[in-house]
């Protein structure tokens, strides 16, 4: 009988539904009660949205929603019945609440720890685990700070990554993990991801491929449109600008929401991104758009951390030059020494270029 581990304490999937929550902290108490809701066949939950494009909000979702995203995750990844689950994203989003989900509608044994920057970091270098899901930084703090727990990642039949875009440095790091790990393309609306895209090794790919059965098109914006049982049958327009190809995979290129008008130039800020990325090493930052009374808005960057010396943001954009147009070159680099985030670690864009003006 597979079984939900917390805390050091194990409780088989069967017990769960008669378990007193009143001996439990609040946490530990809500993750129980939402497997209880579950294995006694409850039809639709309330889930929050990250926040990462707007305030986060709670909306409903549906039982048949959430079990058939499980299991197309489960087919994608060949995942199997009595396999081994971690779950260590804040279970009360969509990232962590569907890695329940997977455990209970795959039968796979879930080992759920508290959320952290490094959530290998106190775990035995034997530890055997078959699959998870990680955001970047995570992914981040145990290749550069934990080496040693390569060894658990190496051992994982499948791992997920997102929440966030990934670096090229980071894709760069994750060749010298043996496990297949996939960055994930999705949102709370479709109950986690509705699209892979292999991060190492020779099956490496710059583009998202669609679960099965899920049906992809672009509207006149040139952003991604879903359609498909994680979508309620409904048809999704999101806000992200894509590459489509006839096979249905697709290159995300960027938020349609930080499209920059600049003059009549519409300038992508993930494009620009990219540029900034390959020479910016270990500084986070993020490239938006602030009112400017020639151009309409002005394309700038944002730095975390002390400012650059000027000559050294000199031969920065001579360098930009070589790969960006001369609109896409931000007219000013802006330096806070934190960043504001969203409740989910995210960069909160809006606030920071806020503490820009």
């Amino acid at each position: 009988m597979p079984s939900l581990t917390l805390n050091d304490k194990v409780y088989p999937f069967d017990t769960l539904p008669d378990l007193d929550l009143t001996c439990l902290n609040p946490t530990d108490g809500e993750i129980i009660h939402f497997c209880q809701q579950w294995l006694m066949g409850q039809a639709e939950f309330e889930l929050m949205t990250s926040g990462s494009t707007g305030a986060p909000k709670a909306i409903r979702v549906s039982r048949e929603q959430m079990a058939a995203s499980a299991r197309l995750t489960g087919q994608a990844l060949g995942l199997q019945y009595g396999d081994s689950a971690l779950v260590c994203l804040p279970t009360q989003y969509i990232a962590g609440r569907m890695m329940l989900v997977r455990g209970l509608e795959l039968g796979l044994n879930l080992m759920v720890v508290t959320p952290s920057s490094n959530p290998l970091a106190t775990l035995p270098t034997d530890s055997h685990v078959d699959f998870t899901a990680f955001v970047p930084m995570q992914l981040h703090k145990i290749i550069h700070e934990t080496p040693s727990q390569i060894a658990i990642l190496n051992r994982m039949k499948a791992i997920l990554v997102g929440g966030a875009e990934v670096s090229a440095m980071l894709v760069n790091d994750l060749q010298a993990i043996h496990a297949p790990i996939y960055h994930t393309y999705g949102m709370t609306e479709t109950v986690s991801h509705i699209a892979l895209r292999r991060l190492n090794g020779d099956l490496a790919d710059d583009y998202f491929r669609p679960l099965s059965k899920v049906i992809l098109g672009q509207d006149e914006r040139g952003c991604l449109t879903i359609t498909s049982i994680l979508s309620q049958h409904q048809t999704l327009i999101t806000n992200d600008v894509v590459e489509l190809r006839p096979d249905g995979s697709f290159r995300w290129l960027g938020r349609w929401d930080n499209v920059i008008n600049s003059g009549g130039i519409k300038v992508q800020a993930e494009q620009v991104e990219q540029a900034l990325a390959r020479l910016l090493a270990n500084r986070r930052f993020f490239v938006g758009g602030l009112p400017q009374a020639e151009l309409g808005h002005m394309v700038v960057a944002v730095i975390e951390g002390e400012p650059l010396l000027s000559e050294i943001l000199t031969a920065l954009r001579s360098q930009l030059e070589q790969n960006l147009t001369k609109y896409e070159i931000p007219r000013q680099f802006y330096f806070l020494s934190q960043f504001w985030e969203t409740p989910t670690g995210k960069i909160d864009r809006a606030a920071n270029l806020a503490a820009c003006r």
